[in-house]
């Protein structure tokens, strides 16, 4: 996907959203009705969808912003001054439907689905390889599912649109429960669709696992336990994930697209507009790489002080101290997942890994409950990262172990706003972060962007 993303890279997104936001129109640079008629051009269509997964409100920055920062795992720091102040906001709960971060993900969320939008619904009347239409088509729900999730979890209630947006349509929100039933016809579709695996060019396109995972998100979020259940072992045991040897080797340039990997977002440097800012905006210091460093996404001192001595994950996932150019220890804790030397700033190859097979070892444990089974999926995690077995006796409650393994398995990959409202805990363990938040101010779910509300009159404004 790297090579698609490079051969591609003269192709401009082939929509995007009006300035009138979620009038969800595409616009192209190109006539629409003379593009989209040939099996290349859906092609080109499709990764230019997944380059849309690298734009700066999805998973160029916005998810970390919504998904990390919101939870106990990051904050911003000291520094609320500038840019700074819209991440600091989103950390205390005290942002408003201005914030630049929400809109930017919500309307890049939007514009993503406006593209996958156009391929549904003109790829149906051409003529075209029948396994090519059938990839790109399985390709376009996962993608548009995986931006309606984010959506639904940050939001609730939100447009669902299936359809390219005519000029003249109103549109109504829905709650997250009719986005999320839509997803799993979705990626039903989807995962019978896509192949189990890719190679060559294609490594790194969506597949069935990654579809499959996905679907059993959503079951569990929507507390269908069983029917999780059953999409997990469809992947455990057919489609040939694993968990790699050492947790170390899960990141960095050198590990993409591993045997333990499900989905990643591709970033590829070299100048060309498409590397990741990560190793950029995480670092404290521009002594650590090449570039400024703007500490943000910070690791808070509750989250280095969840790992035990012996954990094995702690080096790979977050530092604590580094040399200045003087040569002094400076205390400070920062994301180490996505560390890299970037040729220039914000230019860095690494990928973003949004699922991978432990997440889905832990989520059969979730799906089945506590029992001898849930603690052998449990320790499968804990003993790669060095830690003696937990069981029934173990202090804590069942859902109580098996989040805190989450948090520390998962830590800085966007899953823990959505795990804490998921376990029903997030007012109570950000309450227990710096800085304190009064539970009373912890909000569910993020306020509708003003310019939505400002033109979609018909829109309801989310308030807790």
């Amino acid at each position: 996907m790297k090579n698609i993303f490079i051969f591609f890279i003269s192709i401009i997104l082939l929509s995007s959203c009006s300035d009138d936001f979620t009038d969800l129109a595409p616009i192209s640079n190109r006539n629409e009705a003379d593009f989209y008629t040939t099996e290349n051009d859906f092609v080109s269509a499709i990764n230019a969808s997944y380059a849309g997964l690298q734009k700066n409100g999805v998973y160029g920055r916005g998810y970390w912003t919504m998904f990390e920062m919101r939870g106990d795992n990051t904050d911003q720091g000291a520094d609320a001054t500038g840019l700074a102040r819209q991440f600091a906001e989103i950390n205390s709960f005290t942002e408003d439907p201005l914030n630049e971060q929400i809109t930017s993900a919500w309307t890049d969320s939007y514009a993503v689905i406006a593209n996958c939008n156009v391929i549904l619904t003109r790829i149906e009347g051409i003529e075209m390889n029948a396994d090519i239409k059938k990839r790109i088509t399985g390709e376009a729900l996962f993608i548009r599912s995986l931006m309606y999730y984010h959506l639904a979890v940050a939001f609730g209630n939100i447009p669902l649109q299936l359809t390219p947006f005519t000029p003249g349509d109103e549109l109504t929100q829905v709650d997250a429960s009719t986005i999320y039933t839509q997803l799993i016809t979705d990626l039903t579709t989807a995962e019978s669709n896509l192949s189990t695996s890719y190679s060559g060019n294609d490594k790194g396109r969506a597949t069935k696992g990654a579809a499959a995972t996905l679907l059993a998100k959503i079951f569990l979020t929507t507390n269908q336990k069983s029917e999780a259940e059953t999409a997990l072992r469809r992947i455990i045991g057919t489609y040939g994930y694993d968990l790699v040897d050492d947790y170390a080797n899960l990141w960095g340039a050198d590990n993409e697209n591993n045997e333990e990997s499900i989905f990643e977002v591709e970033f590829v440097s070299g100048g060309i507009g498409q590397g990741s800012a990560f190793t950029n905006d995480f670092s404290p210091s521009a002594f650590l790489q090449t570039g400024q460093g703007f500490g943000r996404n910070r690791p808070t001192s509750e989250m280095e002080n969840s790992y035990v001595v012996e954990d094995q994950r702690f080096n790979s996932s977050m530092g604590t101290t580094y040399l200045n150019a003087a040569g002094e220890t400076i205390v400070a804790n920062y994301v180490q997942k996505y560390f890299s030397q970037p040729p220039t700033e914000n230019d860095s190859d690494i990928n973003f890994v949004v699922f991978r097979y432990a997440d889905v070892l832990l989520m059969l444990a979730e799906a089945v409950g506590e029992s001898d089974e849930a603690y052998d999926l449990i320790n499968e995690v804990r003993d790669r990262a060095g830690l003696d077995d937990i069981d029934a006796t173990t202090p804590g409650t069942f859902d109580e172990k098996l989040l805190e393994e989450r948090q520390l398995e998962l830590a800085f990959e966007n899953h823990r706003w959505a795990d804490l409202k998921r376990f029903g805990v997030a007012a109570e363990k950000v309450n227990q972060a710096e800085p304190i938040i009064s539970t009373a101010s912890v909000r569910n779910l993020f306020y509708i962007p003003q310019r939505e509300m400002d033109i979609n009159t018909n829109f309801t404004q989310n308030t807790n």
